[in-house]
């Protein structure tokens, strides 16, 4: 038994290695007979995956790279003013990762108020074209005409009463992946939180004067302004003139000439018509007769720059009451008038 174990265990591996060999030889003789048909079905594979590739992935990536950028705008300026145009100006930042090589093409592109549910563009802008590269700084100064006289007065009231607001840059435009000759659309939109002007919160009049008589064109006050401009906006207004009411009551006309508005604080001279028998009353009533700070409210009443009329600021300063304190306890004082307080 011995030797008919010994000699069953050593047929095996020969029966086996004898079957792995007719395997190899098939396999072998099989890719020789069919190898045209494993190359064909290659190539067949690789015809459809390639255009797939070029024609919906990278899309998808180009289209997912440009929604990731960041856009930041660091000034926006609104220069040479006309009635139906201006120089539009924006000093702009964009970011990326800088993983893909690629060129966007210049595009025009509109803003406009995100939270305005009509969303008309107040502005088109020309963009020019851009790459990729992980920071680049994008400059625009151009000629725009006023398309939308209603949505460019909307959005100058939203700048001057808000704190901050949304502005959404959107256009169609196409991008070219380096190695790749094709042109891809995509779209390109940002949504920005912008910081607004506040309402001028924190304006001051220095050095208030008054006289009795009034000067040649009329004006019995004056004093210097400082307007701080809380936006990231510079803007040229020109001569405006505000409605100026006290308790509620108009009782003369302000007139400040002149007018660019830049980021930060503005000093302007300032010059006024008003009616002295109003305010001497509201002298002698407290609080005023002890501190001397009389309340008056401003709001626009008409703008005009270089002979023509900007109706879409003088609309939007006319959308609100802005109150100014102005001592005119220390403009009596000066001219050695003092009034009491009643009883």
């Amino acid at each position: 038994m011995s030797d008919k174990g010994t000699s069953d265990h050593v047929a095996r591996p020969l029966d086996g290695a004898a079957a792995g060999s007719g395997k190899k030889r098939g396999c072998g003789a099989h890719m020789k007979r069919k190898w045209w048909a494993y190359l064909l079905g290659l190539i067949v594979l690789v015809v459809i995956l390639v255009p797939v590739l070029i024609l919906v992935a990278v899309p998808k990536i180009a289209q997912k790279k440009i929604d990731e950028a960041q856009l930041e705008i660091r000034a926006f300026s609104a220069l040479n003013t006309q009635s139906e145009n201006f120089t539009l100006g924006i000093d702009s930042v964009i970011r990326t990762d800088g993983s893909v090589h690629a060129t966007i093409a210049g595009f025009e592109g509109v803003m406009y108020l995100e939270d305005w549910a009509p969303q008309r563009p107040f502005a088109r802008v020309h963009f020019p074209e851009t790459t990729s590269d992980a920071y680049q700084e994008v400059r625009i100064e151009q000629f725009t005409p006023i398309d939308d006289m209603d949505a460019f007065t909307v959005y100058n009231t939203w700048l001057l009463i808000n704190e901050t607001l949304r502005v959404t840059v959107r256009g169609d435009t196409t991008v070219r992946v380096r190695g790749i000759d094709r042109a891809y659309p995509v779209l390109f939109k940002k949504t920005l939180t912008v910081p607004g002007l506040r309402l001028f919160e924190g304006t001051v009049v220095r050095d208030p004067a008054i006289s009795l008589t009034g000067d040649a064109q009329g004006n019995n006050f004056k004093g210097m302004v400082d307007i701080p401009n809380h936006s990231q906006v510079t803007f040229e207004i020109g001569n405006a003139t505000f409605h100026n009411y006290l308790n509620g009551a108009e009782i003369g006309t302000v007139f400040i000439n002149n007018m660019i508005l830049r980021p930060g604080n503005n000093t302007f001279p300032m010059n006024a018509k008003v009616e002295n028998g109003p305010v001497l009353t509201f002298m002698s009533t407290r609080p005023a007769c002890e501190t001397g700070s009389v309340p008056f409210q401003l709001r626009g009443k008409d703008v005009v720059n270089n002979g023509q009329r900007l109706s879409y600021f003088a609309d939007s300063l006319a959308s609100a009451n802005q109150t100014v304190n102005i001592d005119i306890g220390g403009a009596l004082r000066h001219r050695n008038v003092t009034i009491a307080c009643r009883s």
